[in-house]
């Protein structure tokens, strides 16, 4: 019974824990959204939503990926997983697979992973804005793109706050329980000791 009672609480605490964390990475998420107008930023890196299957298996159709912006553009070899700008202003993450010199210009040849050719156009190293640093999460972008609208961002935190604020609520309604059944307890045995030494 006493290992119950440990083993209950040590739950109760997870439980606790993981929804008080899981409200704050909500609230990181939406506030860090909304604060950078598009994906995320941690520590020095930028969050992006994967947003087609072109680079599978390396990351797949809505995970995040992490990618470290600066630096000197021109470092980059074949084999390197870039983020670039596209007409338009589309960001693009895609492998190299040919450096490609012209005069003082520096080019990169990218191609997706899942796709049969590489891309229509050689990529300046000017237009390169970060490189994939390895780090990805499968389907947690389409929490992050969520997100971004105004119902996503309401969700995200009413949701895990009132998961919070009910099991908190459940959890002082069974502590209240249980002191009541220990306090009748009590009154049970005091009443057995006054039958059995009677004054």
């Amino acid at each position: 019974m006493k290992y119950l009672k440990v083993a209950k609480k040590i739950a109760s605490g997870l439980v606790t824990f993981t929804l008080f964390v899981s409200l704050i990475a909500m609230v990181f998420i939406v506030i860090s959204t909304k604060a950078s107008g598009g994906e995320p930023e941690l520590f020095g890196y930028q969050i992006k939503t994967v947003l087609s299957g072109s680079m599978e298996p390396e990351f797949k159709t809505g995970s995040i990926i992490a990618v470290e912006p600066g630096g000197d553009m021109t470092r980059f070899q074949e084999g390197d997983i870039i983020t670039f700008v596209e007409r338009d202003n589309i960001l693009i993450t895609h492998r190299i697979v040919d450096v490609v010199h012209s005069g003082e210009y520096l080019m990169y040849e990218t191609k997706g992973d899942a796709n049969n050719a590489p891309d229509s156009s050689l990529v300046l190293s000017d237009n390169v804005v970060a490189h994939y640093t390895g780090f990805t999460i499968p389907y947690v972008g389409y929490v992050a793109s969520f997100a971004q609208s105004r119902e996503g961002s309401a969700l995200l935190l009413i949701i895990p706050g009132l998961i919070l604020f009910f099991y908190a609520a459940y959890s002082i309604w069974d502590a209240i329980s249980q002191l009541e059944k220990k306090n009748k307890k009590k009154e049970r045995l005091d009443k057995v000791d006054e039958v059995e030494d009677p004054i």
